[in-house]
């Protein structure tokens, strides 16, 4: 009676920090992206920065409980706005937790026909207000 309680304490103990670990992970990834987006030129520059998020994201185990899904589950949606000032970066996959902990987690948090949805989004302003001018002006200034 008392090894199937604490199987099943622990069980309830670990499902969080794999999820804590994949938003924390995706969080770091989408973070990194937003800075190489602000000095993306153009839409191929933005498709590497979609491919280099992908390579962050490669750290999340394909294990149920962390993510499911594989690489193609990874919607990477990627912006930069203002003249290359801002950057945002939302990262969206899929995990499917253990039963117990699954139906807390329905309550809390959306679900969808592959599993619970997490869900990170950054936004950056890239350059202080107080700087002025673009890129090429700069070139101007020191080159």
């Amino acid at each position: 009676m008392l090894i199937p309680s604490v199987m099943l304490l622990i069980a309830l103990l670990v499902q969080p920090i794999c999820l804590l670990y994949t938003r924390a992970v995706m969080h770091g990834a989408a973070a990194e992206t937003a800075r190489a987006v602000a000095t993306a030129r153009g839409a191929g520059d933005l498709e590497e920065c979609k491919q280099y998020a992908r390579r962050r994201l490669a750290a999340v185990p394909e294990v149920s409980v962390f993510h499911v899904g594989g690489e193609r589950d990874w919607q990477i949606e990627v912006a930069q706005g203002d003249g290359g000032r801002n950057a945002s970066v939302a990262i969206t996959g899929h995990a499917r937790p253990l039963p117990l902990f699954g139906q807390v987690s329905a309550a809390l948090t959306d679900r969808d026909s592959v599993g619970l949805v997490l869900r990170v989004e950054v936004k950056q302003r890239m350059r202080p207000s107080w700087l002025e001018g673009n890129y090429g002006d700069w070139l101007k200034i020191w080159g």
